[in-house]
């Protein structure tokens, strides 16, 4: 009896393990490629290069003072009396400062700008994913370009559907 009830309970567990290995389908895609291939994504790119070079103009700009004036102060130093060349000294310190400030503000901005504009992208294309995944019986979805797969059938890359519900070729 004992035995029959060991077999029992190791042909049950057997069933569950199988069960549970069958329901989780792992695939993959390289969400990079995926996004690249995207034609918002040519668009988005153009637009972040032209809000980019506003402030690489001004930057530039502020950047070309600074060297006239410093050059200016370092011509004339030796004629300049103490409190003018303390005033030129601090003068050319605050630029310099206005100049790294404005260039943290300025990759905040173009941070938070790229951000608004992929969001959309980044929510579609893993839309499309999940919608692939669903329809295809995939528990999991990797992402390839993010982390390393040693081994990966193509089977289970869905790239190439996903690219398809996208409309892209």
């Amino acid at each position: 009896m004992k035995r029959l009830f060991k077999v029992a309970l190791v042909a049950v567990c057997m069933l569950f393990v199988g069960t549970y290995a069958k329901a989780q389908k792992i695939a993959h895609i390289n969400f990079n490629q995926l996004i690249e291939q995207m034609p918002e994504t040519k668009t988005i790119r153009t637009q972040m290069e032209a809000y980019q070079k506003t402030f690489v103009d001004t930057y530039t700009t502020m950047g070309n003072e600074f060297q006239t004036k410093a050059q200016a102060y370092e011509k004339d130093k030796a004629t300049m009396n103490d409190a003018t060349r303390s005033a030129k000294e601090t003068e050319l310190q605050d630029l310099q400062k206005r100049i790294q400030d404005f260039q943290k503000d300025a990759q905040g901005k173009v941070e938070a700008k790229s951000n608004e504009l992929t969001r959309p992208l980044f929510t579609k294309a893993r839309a499309s994913i999940s919608k692939v995944a669903k329809a295809k019986g995939y528990t999991y979805v990797l992402d390839s370009s993010q982390t390393e797969l040693l081994v990966s059938p193509d089977a289970d890359d869905l790239l190439a559907s996903v690219k398809a519900d996208l409309g892209l070729k």
